[in-house]
């Protein structure tokens, strides 16, 4: 019996842990805890995973770098991937990271806007177009207004400033848990006009994507599970998991990350494999009657559970 119950005590320990490469969407920030917490808290490691997590010279790199093999794993937008998919990238959704819209509509709190209708005859900054122009425009076409009734303007990645210096009188793109925080530090007071409550189907704002032609299905689904408990240890212990957080980053131990830290963490899905089908169906007729897609795809064309 001896014999037997080493070969067990074998094949239940991965003799050598499996490499993962994840891409970030943008530097590493509070939106990224669960796998960070994961990754630091060893996670990963008990899931049989090695995961080596980079940030992207360029938001829009990582669904492209993904697509043609040159990562595994790439955090991506919901919004963007059902484009993306709709332009034949070999993408989908295998977790959800942060379950709810953080875009927002950005107006100075003390300011002529107060409403979507109130943005008639202004100037809106932006700083990715395509879809941040149609979310604007589906606002817009919801308070009665159209595109034509604002002027939109390129911003960059400057949308507080613009907006404190009065360049623009509203912006679109900035995350309310970071940008409303770096407006108040900074002695001005935003006010968030919230896309899903002005015509806009909620939906999930950060998610995971693996290339469905290359993903190991096996150890995605150990990669969720390991992200999972990452999420569960921030809504069990939130200070020490900032603590967790701010030593891995220490670069990051400052006002606005610790106060977007608690502005974010309600937000994390707990459970961040499950498909909300009828959230991406939702957002698929949008688009469709948006006019940026010709017809819809059903859900399974986007997005997969893993440990279905």
């Amino acid at each position: 019996m001896k014999p037997l119950v080493l070969v067990l005590a074998l094949s239940a320990t991965p003799a050598c842990a499996q490499d993962l490469s994840l891409m970030l969407d943008w530097f590493v920030n509070p939106d990224h805890a669960p796998i960070i917490v994961a990754q630091e808290l060893g996670y990963f490691a008990d899931a049989g995973l090695t995961v080596a997590i980079t940030a992207p010279a360029d938001p829009s790199d990582p669904p492209r770098m993904l697509a043609s093999g040159q990562v595994d794993l790439a955090v991506g937008y919901q919004p963007q991937l059902h484009l993306q998919v709709h332009e034949g990238l070999p993408l989908t959704r295998i977790a959800t990271l942060v379950a709810t819209p953080l875009n927002c509509v950005t107006v100075m709190a003390d300011g002529p806007v107060q409403s979507i209708a109130d943005l008639k005859g202004r100037t809106v900054g932006y700083s990715v177009p395509g879809m941040e122009t149609a979310l604007m425009g589906a606002m817009l076409e919801g308070a009665g207004l159209s595109i034509d009734d604002v002027e939109l303007v390129n911003v960059g990645w400057s949308l507080s400033p613009a907006l404190m210096t009065g360049q623009v009188d509203a912006t679109l793109g900035g995350f309310r848990n970071f940008e409303m925080t770096q407006m108040r530090l900074e002695g001005a007071e935003g006010r968030c006009l919230f896309v899903e409550e002005n015509g806009i189907p909620a939906y999930d704002e950060l998610i995971l994507l693996a290339n469905p032609q290359t993903m190991d299905p096996d150890a995605t689904a150990r990669f969720v599970a390991a992200m999972e408990r990452g999420a569960h240890y921030i809504l069990n212990h939130p200070d020490k998991a900032w603590q967790v957080f701010r030593d891995a980053h220490p670069d990051l131990d400052d006002e606005l990350n610790r106060q977007a830290w608690a502005a974010t963490l309600p937000r994390f899905s707990q459970s961040p494999g499950a498909v909300d089908h009828g959230r991406y169906a939702r957002f698929e007729a949008f688009l469709r009657d948006a006019g940026l897609i010709d017809a819809t795809l059903p859900v399974s064309a986007l997005a997969t559970d893993p440990g279905a």
